[in-house]
């Protein structure tokens, strides 16, 4: 079975769970931005977790199927439509042969996750399927997604249709949002008072906020420690020697602009970091659209584990729903 693209959307691409292990040679895991709802897409298309689906940024795209399939929409409001005919998110629905997919306007979130039974099944690139256009990795020839271009998938015809994540297990970003950040190695080069208004501030997304970061406006600029820079770190106080970067990192050039490094971001580089996003909650920033109010909390490391397991269960829950 093949999916024939009539319209690719703003932005769309093939993301699975990404690709893991490659990060000490600066290949990021990139993957689905956020992963939470790219799974309980293809758990309601029978698919298993990891299987690759279409990211949606904004935008969808227009789809025509060759073969029936079991199709699932997850993450951002964006009205689902079969032949026009509208369609419930976060529920299967069934696609005959020869019907098209579409999408209206976007009503919230930013990434919609398109799954369909049997899982699009391009080719693999350093095990997985996931669109990396910097390093020309997965996706269609290491591309995203154009007008005209055939996906095959696995042909399943799936569960079918009715299956559904309950409302309150559809995890979205509140307004404003709410960040966590575990202060990390560099939090020290802070003064006490910039630190706290850190937290105290509300910040909102910049423009430029894609799959490698996004950018936060609005806040008050940080101010460093005095210290004389090391060797090699350049005389901006937010330069250091390089240093590796976390998943998640947030770093602060110039101390002006909060970065919050994402999936297809850098394994390493000059900034300093003063923490990161927990993994809990990177989810939740791969639906932010630019500017949408944001608060940044300050959390230890036993509420970002704790928020780990909440996360993990909300998962477990739907696999029990769909079981």
């Amino acid at each position: 079975m093949t999916l024939k693209i009539l319209n690719p959307g703003l932005s769309t691409s093939i993301q699975d769970l990404g690709r893991p292990g490659y990060f000490h040679l600066g290949i990021p895991m990139g993957g689905a931005m956020d992963r939470f709802a790219l799974r309980a897409a293809n758990l309601l298309v029978g698919n298993p977790e990891d299987a690759a689906c279409l990211e949606a940024v904004f935008m969808g795209p227009h789809i025509e199927f060759q073969s029936a399939a079991t199709v699932a929409v997850t993450g951002a409001d964006l009205p689902i439509k079969v032949d026009d005919e509208p369609r419930e998110p976060w529920t299967s629905f069934e696609v005959n042969a020869g019907q098209v997919l579409s999408f209206g306007f976007l009503a919230s979130g930013a990434r919609a996750y398109i799954a369909v039974s049997g899982g699009i099944t391009t080719p693999e690139a350093l095990g997985s399927r996931s669109t990396y256009p910097i390093g020309a990795l997965g996706g269609v020839n290491g591309r995203p997604i154009q007008t005209s271009d055939e996906l095959p998938t696995g042909g399943s015809s799936g569960p079918g249709a009715g299956r559904s994540v309950p409302r309150e297990l559809r995890r979205m970003p509140g307004n404003p949002a709410e960040l966590r950040v575990l202060p990390g190695l560099y939090w020290h080069r802070l003064t006490e008072e910039s630190g706290a208004g850190f937290f105290d501030d509300e910040w909102k997304v910049a423009p430029e906020a894609d799959r490698m970061g996004y950018r936060f406006k609005g806040g008050k600029p940080l101010k460093f420690v005095e210290r004389e820079q090391p060797f090699g770190a350049g005389a901006d106080p937010s330069n250091i020697v390089d240093g590796c970067y976390s998943y998640g990192s947030i770093q602060v050039p110039g101390g002006t602009e909060p970065i919050v490094l994402h999936r297809d971001a850098v394994s390493g580089g000059g900034y300093f970091t003063l923490g990161a996003i927990i993994s809990a909650d990177m989810d939740l920033i791969g639906q932010l659209q630019p500017h949408t109010a944001v608060r940044f909390v300050r959390v230890d490391m036993q509420e970002a584990l704790a928020a780990r397991s909440h996360r993990r269960n909300m998962l477990q829950r739907i696999r029990e729903e769909l079981h």
